[in-house]
């Protein structure tokens, strides 16, 4: 009886030391919140499988990253409100959570990760730390789940640029860079397909390849030495991560205010303002929706301003998204992927009213995306998607709109470098995690 009275003593002890997670106890929470939350699933679900899948590429010509077959996010160290929305709306709790998943891979959408390679911490910081380390080391290793199932992970080799997606409580975030391109949640809200996903995870790999040495040049180093850049490229919604963000979109603005040309900054921000963006966000409301050619033009302007705001590293990344457009479109045809996704892509955004972000094409990349269709005997085929409108007549209409490229004689002395020293997010968000300490954003 007494030894039976001891071990029922040390099992409530032990339930009582064990680590209680979050639950979505059906409190009230930020529906915009949860919204996003929910559209960054949504993003993770279609970009997993086509990241994969740009990997069959073997790539000779570029420069190789390790992925890993499966994204995780965590709710760790996040406000009680706003770990419920993203157990609400992703079943994520403090633990790493899978939200995307390749084919065939070993994990399973909403499994939890408690250890990574015989490592074991309930700050999912770490946790997904050691993720990047093994990920980056390329050999295959274990991960132990909730459940105590044991899965054995392979890394693979894909053409270096991450494909991330903005955190869920800084939606609007975009940043472009050798290592990794941020693109904001708008890009996924338009029900991604395949081809689009693949289409989005080659761009960006290509804005590394043809604009890594500009951006390296501009840079001066590639070494990283922070763990907020480590951490990104495995997950968003941890509030280190989404508090760097949040100071760099600040400080990256005073930045640009400060020092930004008018040609690409005043001008086009005016007109993105006052031209594009009230137009078309106030007749376009769904994609069923028939757009003029004024709706057209102006959400093309509007990806233009979008480009030319672009500030620090990003800066140099805009001077090559048409090569980056050229370089998806060959290396669609060589998956056997259809080449015109790009533009169904830019089709959908501008039907929803979505076009501050880098797939929607501007005057430039139109014109030379068109005419590698037209080579291709495909014009027909890009009028059809893009609403029965001929590239050659939204140029015509643009008329002598200013674009966003950088102007001739293109220099790396972007005006925006003088502020690097004083304020450390001028060259942008990813850049300035390459160096930070997750203390330095993270409250503890």
């Amino acid at each position: 009886m007494r030894l039976l009275f001891s071990i029922l003593v040390l099992t409530l002890l032990g339930a009582c030391s064990a680590p209680k997670y979050t639950v979505d106890d059906g409190r009230k929470v930020d529906e915009e919140l949860l919204a996003n939350i929910r559209t960054y699933g949504m993003g993770e679900r279609a970009l997993r499988p086509a990241i994969a899948k740009s990997a069959q590429l073997k790539d000779q010509d570029c420069d190789k990253q390790w992925e890993l077959p499966f994204s995780v996010a965590s709710a760790y160290d996040l406000p009680p409100n706003d770990r419920v929305a993203w157990v609400r709306g992703l079943g994520v709790d403090e633990r790493l959570t899978v939200v995307g998943v390749a084919p065939n891979a070993p994990l399973q959408l909403r499994e939890k990760i408690v250890a990574v390679a015989g490592n074991t911490s309930e700050d999912s910081q770490r946790l997904l730390l050691e993720l990047a380390d093994r990920r980056d080391n390329g050999r295959s290793f274990q991960v132990v789940l909730s459940s105590g199932k044991a899965v054995q992970i392979v890394p693979f080799e894909a053409c270096r640029g991450y494909t991330r997606l903005a955190p869920a409580n800084l939606p609007k975030t975009q940043d472009y860079h050798w290592l990794l391109s941020m693109h904001p949640l708008e890009v996924v809200r338009v029900d991604m397909t395949d081809e689009e996903a693949l289409w989005t995870v080659l761009w960006t790999q290509g804005v590394s390849e043809e604009g890594g040495a500009r951006m390296k040049t501009y840079h001066y180093s590639t070494k990283i030495a922070g763990t907020l850049y480590n951490l990104f490229t495995i997950a968003s919604g941890l509030q280190g991560a989404a508090l760097a963000a949040d100071a760099a979109i600040r400080t990256a603005q005073s930045a640009a205010a400060s020092a930004a040309t008018e040609m690409l900054k005043k001008q086009l921000i005016d007109q993105a303002s006052s031209y594009a963006t009230s137009r078309l966000r106030e007749e376009v409301t769904n994609a069923a929706k028939t757009l003029t050619q004024a709706q057209v033009v102006g959400a093309m302007q509007q990806a233009a301003a979008n480009r030319g705001a672009l500030s620090g590293v990003a800066w140099i990344a805009a001077t090559v998204f048409d090569q980056a457009d050229a370089w998806a479109y060959k290396r669609m045809e060589k998956l056997g992927a259809n080449p015109l996704a790009g533009f169904s892509l830019h089709q959908k955004l501008i039907e929803k009213g979505l076009a501050s972000n880098s797939m929607v094409l501007d005057q430039e990349r139109m014109a030379a995306l068109s005419k590698i269709a037209e080579a291709n005997g495909r014009s027909d085929d890009v009028v059809a998607i893009l609403g029965g409108f001929k590239p050659s007549d939204l140029q015509l209409a643009l008329g002598d709109m200013p674009l966003a490229s950088a102007p001739q004689g293109f220099s790396y002395d972007d005006p925006n470098d003088a502020f690097s020293s004083s304020q450390p997010y001028a060259r942008g968000l990813i850049d300035s995690m390459l160096s930070m300490p997750i203390e330095s954003g993270a409250k503890r």
